[in-house]
């Protein structure tokens, strides 16, 4: 057992930036569904820390748990939600890496799960359709960051074709567009605060692509706060002064100093009468004129 959480950790800590977000997603899953057995061994009904990790609709809660618009797009409750979530992530992250750095594609996650987030928060208190689930109404899933990343890449480089099983070469933005369209049509359906938050992450990602091509690159001030917040607990501390107390000598061994110390002046002093000042090594001048002192 040891040695596979040892093959874990290692192959974490030297995967890419992708696979780093993939092994987060799918260790907080397994950590809730744990949770999840405990609990109803219990007969406690649901998994009640939940509510601190996804993103409520209502700003009120949101206000007293700020945190989950960062939370929620790690976290995942049913299977299929994170399988598919996962290999799009997989799929369209390496295609991504492909034409940008491992610092843009994390920024941009975190970017496109924001946007997803503050998306699905303003449409449930913007339109009356929402009106009466706003104030009970969550998002969790990395779906709206995948979705930024997968729009990026789709829309800087429109020309770029897949393998699509069943269909053929296709176009990136072909299947872009439609997911596009899709979740459109579907943002009045049971999962319409999903489908929303793509929707937002989506336009993150255009956004993302245009800016780009012009030289700007959205995902530098994230990194920057990422960083910040990875190196808070690392700053630097001037190292502390050393005080060593010295013993002191003996009787005994301040005399027998002392003699050692006349013993080599005489020694000194008997190569300067016999061979002058220029015959003198470095050292013995310099204990020399500390004597003279």
């Amino acid at each position: 057992m040891d040695g596979i959480f040892t093959n874990l950790k290692r192959t974490f800590q030297s995967g890419n930036i992708l696979a780093k977000f993939i092994y987060i997603n799918i260790g907080v899953f397994v950590l809730i569904r744990l949770a999840a057995v405990l609990f109803m061994l219990f007969n406690i009904k649901g998994v009640p820390f939940l509510l601190y990790l996804q993103m409520p609709a209502s700003p009120t809660s949101f206000l007293f748990r700020p945190w989950t618009i960062i939370t929620y797009m790690f976290t995942h409750y049913d299977f299929l939600h994170i399988l598919f979530n996962m290999l799009w992530l997989y799929w369209f992250g390496n295609i991504f890496l492909q034409f940008f750095n491992e610092r843009q594609l994390g920024g941009l996650y975190v970017w496109g799960g924001i946007a997803g987030g503050l998306f699905f928060m303003l449409a449930y208190n913007i339109f009356p359709y929402f009106q009466e689930v706003s104030g009970f109404s969550y998002l969790m899933g990395a779906s709206a960051s995948v979705m930024a990343i997968v729009f990026a890449v789709s829309f800087y480089r429109k020309d770029y074709e897949i393998n699509l099983f069943l269909i053929g070469r296709v176009k990136l933005i072909y299947l872009a567009i439609f997911t596009f369209v899709i979740d459109f049509l579907a943002i009045t359906s049971d999962n319409a605060g999903g489908h929303i938050a793509h929707i937002g992450g989506a336009l993150l990602g255009i956004w993302f692509a245009s800016r780009i091509s012009s030289g700007k690159d959205l995902t530098a001030p994230m990194n920057k706060a990422i960083d910040w917040f990875v190196n808070l607990g690392k700053r630097k501390h001037k190292p502390k002064m050393r005080v060593t107390h010295k013993r002191k000598e003996t009787d005994y061994e301040y005399n027998a100093r002392k003699n050692q110390e006349n013993m080599e002046l005489d020694s000194i002093l008997d190569k300067l009468k016999r061979s002058g000042y220029d015959s003198l090594s470095a050292e013995e001048k310099r204990k020399l004129f500390d004597a003279s002192k």
